[in-house]
């Protein structure tokens, strides 16, 4: 675990502008002159396991992608679904079709999921917790890296950058 003092003093360090953390989650809300996303994912990754001594998943998303991942959240438009349980899955990249087409003749019992490009849109009535759609069977079953947030949390996060 990352304290989020140290890690928005790493990401300032980058030399990135207004570093804001969100919560002791990873979350970090930063400005950067540099365009190129997965440039960035290389160089926090780098400069996280350099600094820290371990290697984690880095996914950079620019903001209009952010607002648009929410916005196409395909549960928001059912109404009998909850936004309490909404949970968004932001994966690394694309998943492959035919793991997609697998994954997505899974069901799980009160519990539903939607796939668009990058994401898996998630919705888990009895829990985040006690879901079966957890980051390790993304990953497994989609063969990239995952890493969830709840539907406040990836909010929270854009009214954060509308600020910036």
């Amino acid at each position: 675990m990352i304290k989020m003092d140290a890690l928005r003093q790493l990401y300032a360090d980058l030399k990135f502008g207004n570093v804001k953390t969100y919560i002791q989650s990873g979350n970090v809300v930063f400005q950067s002159s540099d365009s190129d996303v997965e440039n960035i994912e290389k160089i926090i990754t780098k400069s996280i396991n350099d600094k820290f001594g371990f290697e984690v998943p880095v996914i950079v998303l620019e903001f209009e992608r952010l607002k648009q991942i929410a916005s196409n959240n395909p549960f928001l438009s059912d109404l009998s679904k909850k936004p309490l349980y909404f949970h968004i899955t932001f994966l690394s990249s694309c998943p492959d079709s035919e793991n997609s087409k697998k994954l997505l003749e899974t069901k799980f019992e009160n519990e539903d999921y939607s796939i668009i490009d990058n994401v898996v849109y998630l919705y888990c009535p009895s829990g985040y917790s006690n879901s079966k759609l957890t980051n390790s069977f993304l990953e497994n079953k989609l063969r990239v890296q995952a890493t969830t947030r709840n539907w406040n949390t990836t909010n929270e996060l854009i009214l954060i950058a509308e600020k910036l």
